[in-house]
C-alpha cells in the first residue's frame, strides 16, 4: 500500500510517482521482486509525513510499475492504473503499509445512455482545450479513439485541474453513469471559469481603448478651446509652465524642462509616467535657482554675534572671522567668490533666529564674476568642527548663519549608508526623490544658506553605495558649482552654499574627504569656562524654559562648581545643563504647589538660592569624587590619561605579581586592544632590563607572573598613550613604592625607554584637571601642545616634560635612577634569561 500525498491515479492512466522515504524505497524494491503490483491510495492530509491506516482513503487503485528510476536516496516511478480497489484490512505498518484489498469495478448501465455521456464529455473536452493554452490538442484525438465510456471518463478526469478531494470523489462515485455526470459537471465548471476570465480580460482591454479615445478627444477639446481663447490659461499644464518660467532657470535646466513640458502634453493623464514627469517639473520649479538671502559680510557684526552666542573659544572665533574676512575681500575686489555671498538686489529683512531663520531675498543674480582656473587656489576649504558632544559645534554654525544674515539648514549624517541619500534616486522609480542636499536647499528657498553636515564621522557604506564619495563632489569647491543630483539630472550650483561639518573624531573620516576640510578642534571646557557658560547661558535659558524669574531662583558660584565637579564628568556642558534643569523643575513644582494652596492673588514666594549643601536635595547623591589619591595609596597603581571621542578620560593602571612560574608570564585584563597589549609587553621588558639602574631586586621577577589590569573592564580600551603609565605601575610594584598623589601621565614607551609624543593633549589635561590631578607628565615633544591649554588651567597644573621613562619614574616615584652602564645591566639581563618566553 503506497500512500500518495497530492494526487489520485485513475485506471488506464499512466502517471509519474516520486518519493524519498525509506519505507517507500523498500516497498518498491519488494514489489519489483514479485509482480510489480502496488495499491495506490490518496492521503487525507498532505501535511502528514508518514500516513498510517487512518490517514488514507478506503478506495484506491491497483497499479503496475512500468519504469523505475533512482535519484539519490529516493525513487521515481512510472505507473499505470489497472482497476479500482477497496482496502479491507491493513495487516502491517512496518516496514511499510501492507493491506488486504479487493477489486471494485465500476457498475455499468445500458450502453445507449453511456454512449451519449461519452459524446458529451468529448464535446466539452474540445471546448475546454481551446480555453486552456497548456493542454495539447492531441488529447482530443486520443479521447475520440477510445470507444469505452469508462476510458474516456478517466482520461478526462486526469486532465482536469481539480483538487485531491474532487478527484477522489470521481474515483469513488458509482455507478458509471453517475461518475460520468460528475465529470461533466466539473468540466462545465472549469469551462465557465475560463470563459469568465477571458471576458474580464476583454472588458479591461476595452476600457484601455476607451481611455485612449478619451485622451484624443481631450486633446481635440484643448485645441478647440485654444482657437476660441477659452480655458487654456487655467489648465494644469499651463499653470506648471508659468511656475517654471517664474523660476528663472539657467540655460541647461531650462532646455531640459522645456523638453519634459512638451513630452508631458502628449502623455495621457491616466499613465503613471504623467505623475512622474509632473512631480519632477514641480521640483524644478520650486528650487531657488537665483534666490539669495545673504547680506554683505560685516566682520565686526560677525564678531559681536559670536561673542554674544559663545563663551571663550577665542581661537575658533578668530579662525571663523579670518574665514569670513577673506571671503569679503575676494567678493569686494572681484575675485572668485567660491562659497561667498553677495548683496541681493533689493531689500533684505533681518533674519530670524533658529534653524530656518532668516529672510528670503528677492529674485535676482548676485552678480559675481565667473570662476577661472587661476582662482581655484583661492577657494576656501570647508570648515569642520571636531570635538566631543556638547561643546557647541552645531550652535557655532547657527551663529555663523545669523552673523551673515543667511538661513541655516542642518542635515544629520549619522547612520547614512545609502548613496542616494546624498545624490538622489533615479527618476524612473515610483516615489523617487532628490538627495537630502537638494531637499534642504528647497526647504530654505535660497541657494546660499549655511548648510551644516552634522556627524560626518558617522557616515557608513554598504551594498547601497558609499555616501562619502557623493560628499566629495558636494564639498569640493572645484566641483560643487555643477553638482548633479541623480533625480534632477541637471547641474545645480552649490558654490554659494556655506558648508560646515561637525565630527566627534577624525579616525573614521575617509582621507579624501578629510583632505577637503579644514579641521578646527574644540577640545572641551575647564571648570571656570563651564562656570562662565552656566552663568551667561545655561541658567538664564533654563529659568525661561521652566517659567521662572531670576528673582525666584539663583545658583551661587560655589554651587555651580560643585555641580561641575561632583555631578558631571564631561568635556561639554550638556550634562551640566540637565542638572541645572533638574534643580529648576523642583523649584518650579514647589512654587506651583504653594500658589495652588495660597491662591493666585498671594504675593510670589521669596527667592530660592541653591547652596552646595542643598545639592543632595535637588540632585541626589554626588556621583564623582577625587579618586586619584585614594587609588594610588598602594604600590603598583599609576594614573594614566586617555583620549576618547567624547573627551579625555583618567585611567588607573594596576599591576600585581603572582608567585607562579606558569604560562603566560604577562597577564593583561580590562578589555585591552592589540596596541595597548603591545605597550604593556614593551613596558615590562624595559623595567626588567633596567632593574639594576632602577634599584629593583635583580631576581624580583624570577618565577613570577605580572598581572596588569585596567579597571572599567566592560569598556574596550586601546592606543599607545598608556605605555608610560603601565611602566610606572610595574616599576612601583617592583620597588614597593606608591606613585605620588595627584600625578597623571601619558606617552608611548619604546623598548629603549624613549617617551614618544601622543595626541589629544588638551582633552587629557582637561580630564586630569576635572579629576583633581595637580601634576601631569607629558612627552617632551608634546611641549608645543601646551600652547592650546588655557592660561588659568596652566597656572593650576604643573607640567613635567620627559624624554625617557627614567625621568617619568623619577618624578612619579621620587627615586633617583642610576646612570646606565654595562656592569649595571648585567644582573638584569641575567634575571631576564630565567623568565619564560612571552606568549
Amino acid at each position: 500500500l503506497l500512500p500518495l500525498r497530492d494526487s489520485v491515479i485513475f485506471p488506464y492512466v499512466v502517471a509519474p510517482v516520486g518519493s524519498g522515504e525509506d519505507r517507500t524505497v523498500r516497498l518498491v524494491d519488494d514489489a519489483m521482486r514479485t509482480n510489480r503490483l502496488v495499491a495506490l491510495v490518496a492521503s487525507r492530509d498532505r501535511e502528514v509525513e508518514a500516513p498510517g491506516p487512518d490517514d488514507v482513503y478506503g478506495v484506491g487503485i491497483a497499479a503496475t510499475i512500468l519504469q523505475l528510476g533512482r535519484m539519490g536516496d529516493g525513487v521515481r516511478l512510472v505507473v499505470q492504473g489497472v482497476e479500482r480497489i477497496t482496502i479491507h484490512e491493513v495487516i502491517s505498518t512496518e516496514p511499510y503499509l501492507l493491506a488486504r484489498v479487493g477489486a471494485r469495478p465500476d457498475r455499468t448501465v445500458p450502453d445507449a445512455e453511456l454512449d451519449g455521456l461519452r459524446r458529451a464529455i468529448i464535446d466539452l473536452l474540445r471546448t475546454f482545450q481551446t480555453l486552456t493554452p497548456g493542454l495539447p490538442a492531441e488529447i482530443i484525438a486520443v479521447a475520440e479513439s477510445l470507444e469505452g465510456p469508462r476510458e474516456v471518463g478517466y482520461l478526462t478526469a486526469s486532465v482536469l485541474p481539480i483538487g485531491v478531494a474532487d478527484r477522489q470523489a470521481i474515483l469513488e462515485r458509482d455507478p458509471l453513469d453517475a461518475k460520468l455526470r460528475l465529470i461533466i459537471e466539473r468540466l462545465q465548471s472549469e469551462i465557465s471559469v475560463r470563459e469568465l476570465g477571458r471576458a474580464i480580460a476583454s472588458r479591461t482591454e476595452e476600457r484601455l481603448t476607451k481611455a485612449q479615445r478619451e485622451h484624443i478627444l481631450r486633446e481635440q477639446l484643448r485645441s478647440i478651446q485654444a482657437e476660441l481663447g477659452e480655458g487654456g490659461a487655467g489648465s494644469e499644464l499651463d499653470a506648471l509652465r508659468a511656475r517654471v518660467q517664474a523660476a528663472n532657470l539657467p540655460p541647461e535646466p531650462a532646455r531640459e524642462v522645456q523638453r519634459e513640458l512638451d513630452r508631458l502634453s502628449a502623455i495621457p493623464e491616466a499613465s503613471p509616467e504623467f505623475g512622474l514627469v509632473r512631480t519632477w517639473l514641480e521640483w524644478m520649479a520650486d528650487l531657488p535657482w537665483t534666490n539669495l538671502s545673504g547680506e554683505a559680510i560685516d566682520v565686526g557684526h560677525a564678531r559681536s554675534v559670536l561673542d554674544e552666542d559663545h563663551y571663550d573659544l577665542e581661537e575658533i572665533k578668530d579662525r571663523i572671522l579670518e574665514y569670513l574676512a577673506v571671503r569679503r575681500l575676494r567678493h569686494d575686489r572681484g575675485a572668485a567668490t567660491g562659497l561667498g555671498g553677495g548683496v541681493v538686489n533689493g531689500a533684505v529683512s533681518e533674519p530670524a533666529e533658529g534653524t530656518d531663520g532668516g529672510a528670503a531675498g528677492t529674485d535676482g543674480d548676485a552678480g559675481s564674476p565667473p570662476t577661472t582656473p587661476d582662482d581655484e587656489h583661492a577657494r576656501e576649504p570647508i570648515l569642520c568642527f571636531v570635538g566631543p558632544p556638547g561643546v557647541g559645534k552645531t550652535s557655532l554654525g547657527q551663529s555663523i548663519a545669523r552673523a551673515l544674515g543667511r538661513k541655516f539648514v542642518r542635515m544629520s549624517l549619522g547612520g547614512v549608508r545609502d548613496e542616494a541619500e546624498i545624490r538622489g534616486h533615479r527618476r524612473t522609480y515610483i516615489g523617487a526623490l532628490p538627495g537630502r542636499i537638494i531637499q534642504g536647499i528647497r526647504r530654505v528657498e535660497t541657494r546660499d544658506p549655511v548648510f551644516m553636515l552634522d556627524e560626518i564621522d558617522k557616515v557608513g557604506s554598504d551594498w547601497r553605495g558609499d555616501p562619502t564619495s557623493a560628499l566629495l563632489e558636494v564639498l569640493d569647491p572645484a566641483q560643487n558649482d555643477s553638482f548633479t543630483d541623480t533625480y534632477l539630472g541637471v547641474p545645480f550650483d552649490l558654490s554659494q552654499v556655506l558648508f560646515i561639518a561637525t565630527a566627534n573624531t577624525l579616525e573614521t573620516i575617509p582621507g579624501p574627504l578629510l583632505d577637503r576640510m579644514e579641521i578646527l578642534r574644540i577640545a572641551g571646557y575647564t571648570v571656570e569656562e563651564k562656570l562662565g557658560i552656566a552663568r551667561r547661558y545655561l541658567v538664564p535659558q533654563q529659568l525661561r524654559a521652566h517659567g521662572l524669574r531670576q528673582s525666584e531662583l539663583a545658583f551661587s558660584d560655589e554651587t555651580l562648581r560643585q555641580i561641575i565637579r561632583g555631578y558631571t564628568r564631561e568635556a561639554g556642558v550638556r550634562d551640566l545643563d540637565r542638572r541645572i534643569a533638574a534643580a529648576c523643575r523642583k523649584v518650579a513644582r514647589r512654587i506651583a504647589e504653594r500658589t495652588d494652596d495660597d491662591g493666585p492673588s498671594q504675593e510670589p514666594p521669596g527667592p530660592t538660592t541653591v547652596e552646595p549643601s542643598d545639592l543632595a536635595e535637588y540632585l541626589g547623591r554626588q556621583r564623582h569624587y577625587d579618586e586619584t589619591a585614594e587609588r594610588t595609596t598602594l604600590p603598583g597603581v599609576a594614573t594614566g590619561l586617555a583620549w576618547t571621542p567624547v573627551g579625555g578620560e583618567v585611567l588607573f593602571v594596576e599591576a600585581a605579581a603572582l608567585p607562579d612560574p606558569g604560562e603566560p608570564w604577562l597577564i593583561l585584563t580590562g578589555m585591552l586592544g592589540d596596541v595597548m597589549r603591545e605597550s604593556a609587553q614593551a613596558a615590562l621588558t624595559y623595567v626588567i632590563s633596567g632593574s639594576a639602574r632602577l634599584g629593583i631586586e635583580p631576581r624580583f621577577f624570577s618565577g613570577k607572573r605580572v598581572h596588569v589590569h585596567v579597571p572599567a573592564g566592560a569598556l574596550p580600551k586601546d592606543g599607545p598613550s598608556a605605555g608610560v603609565a603601565i611602566a610606572t605601575a610595574i616599576c612601583s610594584l617592583a620597588l614597593g613604592r606608591p606613585v605620588r598623589d595627584h600625578v597623571a601621565m601619558t606617552g608611548e614607551i619604546t623598548l629603549r625607554g624613549k617617551v614618544l609624543p601622543v595626541g589629544g593633549i588638551k582633552e587629557k589635561v582637561l580630564a586630569a584637571h576635572s579629576a583633581g590631578v595637580t601634576t601631569v607628565i607629558l612627552p617632551r615633544r608634546n611641549e608645543p601642545d601646551l600652547d592650546d591649554i588655557p592660561d588659568p588651567l596652566r597656572a593650576e597644573i604643573r607640567f613635567v616634560l620627559a624624554d625617557t621613562a627614567d625621568e617619568v619614574f623619577a618624578e612619579a616615584l621620587g627615586i633617583r635612577v642610576a646612570a646606565e652602564t654595562s656592569h649595571e645591566r648585567g644582573p638584569a639581563d641575567a634575571s631576564m634569561k630565567e623568565l619564560p618566553a612571552a606568549s
